[in-house]
């Protein structure tokens, strides 16, 4: 599926689609949400929820790798690298 084709999608159907497609990367919380990242064919996809909630606020979709650096403080590699 395309980026744009992803857009165009209903909410309900996007979150569908990355359980389904999605590569979950990494979680991060910030102010009252939690959020996790996606790899998706060929683009990005960030969930938004409600810290401690299960429904999915929004989701934000990106391609840009900018859009990754809130997530890299997160990565940690291992010792001697």
């Amino acid at each position: 599926m395309t980026f744009t084709a992803f857009k165009a999608l209903h909410q309900r159907h996007q979150a569908e689609h990355l359980a389904r497609h999605g590569t979950r990367l990494a979680e991060r919380q910030e102010d009252s949400f939690d959020l996790a990242l996606y790899a998706i064919e060929g683009f990005y996809a960030e969930t938004w929820r409600s810290r401690g909630e299960e429904p999915i606020l929004f989701i934000h979709v990106f391609q840009k790798p900018a859009g990754l650096s809130d997530y890299l403080r997160l990565v940690q590699l291992p010792t001697g690298l």
